[in-house]
């Protein structure tokens, strides 16, 4: 006779039960709530209710005090399901879900526990840790049968596809990006230093997705409790126009809204136009931002110089911080080289480091081809890079180089306005000496692919300066007709330079 699965007891019967039947596992009791209230709440049948309510009032303090010093996320996923199983004069004794809980809760919170209950009992008490004899794990009440870990949210997480090595770690650091990915380091960390809304915009293959995505690994490494969505403009609109046809825009609303603790889109310049998907993420924006929320928006052009957007959509989204990611000065690129030969474990003398660093400039991917064809190349001559490989590289890969650079732009800056570039590279404040500094900078970011503190330490100046100079010169060419055409002139000698129809040897041609 097989036994049955839905047992009705009685309270005669249940007192009558031997000690035995805890470990009948099949068994589904269901007690009326009346009688279940009885029997935890009465002395004579619960004799460690004094004990357990003792244990749990101070292990309770603890964990409210705790409940102020770590995130939301982190205190539910691995302070709130830890339980409380006795109390000493010496020692509290606290039990975890299962081992791998128990480990990490010990590496990575024992500390912090220990400080809070020396704060609060009056006695020194060591805490003991162990695997609770009673399963924690609940079943989703959605039916579907999925297990979650006690204290984590029912929402999910929207999470595009990752690229391995883009981490925080492989991420090289200098003057051109500091502040991002200080920034990005922040908002992972629930750290509110820098806020909790970043903008970020910067040319192609500079580092936007390389950072966002440092971002999820972190968060989904520390706190994977977390609710992050990270996602393009283009699947956020593609996912509208899907709740749309369907007609689940609440669902879809409510996804971005209610269950969303972390929000990262990509390239919002391709939301240009769209006024509908526009509407849609700035409510979404709106209700993230004034709860707390985190918020990470990339673009490819500065906010001043999207067009079609709506203004309030516009204010949105640089409401927080607002940064760029310049292209990366020399120093940075010769970090950069050495890192990704060493992860190709490629060997560089320090020639051919310099001389790449020199030619490579701007987009960081075309330095991972770089790194790559020359990696081939030696593997398939079986030789050493040398010098002519790498040239050979690096014709294929970005053509004819062109001839001018800072240098030769600010020699012949100097020679049309008779300045020396002993007087560009001073302090002088002069109309005759600011001047053609400010044009040399402008042409030279506009001829070359120097990041902006490269310029500057052509001039001695940092790269606010050189940003400073640009705008000033774009400014009066629109004003003044007169520095319109004489940057015009300047720019087609430069380009007959360039083709090298230009006096060669000269500074002036």
């Amino acid at each position: 006779m097989q036994p049955s699965t839905n047992v009705a007891l009685d309270t005669a019967s249940l007192l009558r039960l031997p000690v035995a039947c805890n470990q009948i596992t099949s068994l589904n009791i269901h007690l009326t709530s009346h009688f279940y209230s009885f029997f935890l709440s009465d002395p004579y049948c619960n004799p460690f209710l004094g004990t357990l309510e003792k244990s749990s009032m101070l292990w309770d303090t603890v964990k409210d005090s705790l409940h102020g010093l770590l995130p939301e996320s982190e205190y539910g996923l691995w302070i709130k399901p830890i339980t409380c199983l006795k109390e000493t004069d010496t020692a509290l004794e606290l039990t975890c879900p299962d081992r791998f809980f128990c480990a990490w809760v010990e590496e990575r919170y024992l500390n912090i526990i220990e400080s809070s209950l020396g704060e609060i009992s009056d006695a020194p008490r060591a805490i003991r840790l162990s695997v609770t004899d009673t399963p924690t794990l609940q079943l989703e009440h959605s039916g579907s049968g999925q297990l979650r870990l006690p204290g984590v949210s029912t929402g999910t997480s929207l999470i595009r596809s990752l690229h391995p090595a883009y981490t925080f770690d492989q991420f090289m650091v200098g003057e051109s990006n500091m502040l991002a990915r200080s920034a990005c380091a922040a908002i992972a960390s629930s750290d509110p230093t820098f806020g909790n809304c970043l903008f970020m915009s910067s040319d192609t293959g500079l580092g936007k997705s390389h950072l966002t995505q440092g971002v999820v690994h972190q968060v989904m490494n520390s706190s994977p409790a977390t609710r992050m969505h990270y996602l393009t403009a283009q699947q956020f609109s593609a996912e509208m126009v899907k709740g749309i046809r369907s007609g689940t825009m609440e669902q879809f609303s409510r996804r971005f809204i209610n269950g969303c603790d972390l929000l990262l889109v990509e390239d919002v310049h391709t939301l240009t136009g769209k006024t509908k998907t526009q509407e849609e993420l700035n409510n979404v924006l709106d209700y993230l931002i004034k709860s707390g929320k985190r918020v990470i928006l990339t673009s490819a052009v500065t906010p001043g110089r999207l067009k079609g957007l709506d203004e309030g959509f516009r204010s949105r989204m640089t409401a927080g911080l607002v940064t760029g990611i310049e292209a990366p000065e020399y120093e940075t690129r010769v970090s950069i080289i050495r890192h990704k030969a060493a992860v190709n474990e490629l060997k560089l003398s320090d020639e051919l480091v310099n001389y790449l660093a020199s030619h490579l400039q701007g987009d960081i991917r075309r330095t991972e081809s770089a790194i790559i064809g020359i990696k081939a190349k030696s593997c398939l001559r079986d030789t050493l890079p040398d010098m002519e490989l790498v040239r050979e590289v690096l014709h294929g890969l970005i053509g004819k180089q062109s001839r001018l650079s800072g240098e030769t732009i600010r020699d012949f800056v100097g020679c049309q306005f008779n300045v020396s570039v002993e007087e560009l590279q001073s302090r002088s404040r002069k109309r005759a000496v600011t001047f053609p500094r400010q044009v040399a900078m402008f042409l030279t970011r506009k001829y070359t692919e120097e990041s902006l503190a490269d310029i500057g330490s052509l001039y001695n100046r940092d790269h606010s300066t050189v940003l400073y100079a640009i705008k000033v010169i774009t400014r009066d060419m629109a004003r003044k007709t007169s520095i319109k055409e004489q940057i015009k002139m300047l720019c087609a000698k430069l380009k007959r330079r360039d083709k090298g129809q230009g006096a060669r040897g000269k500074r002036c041609f």
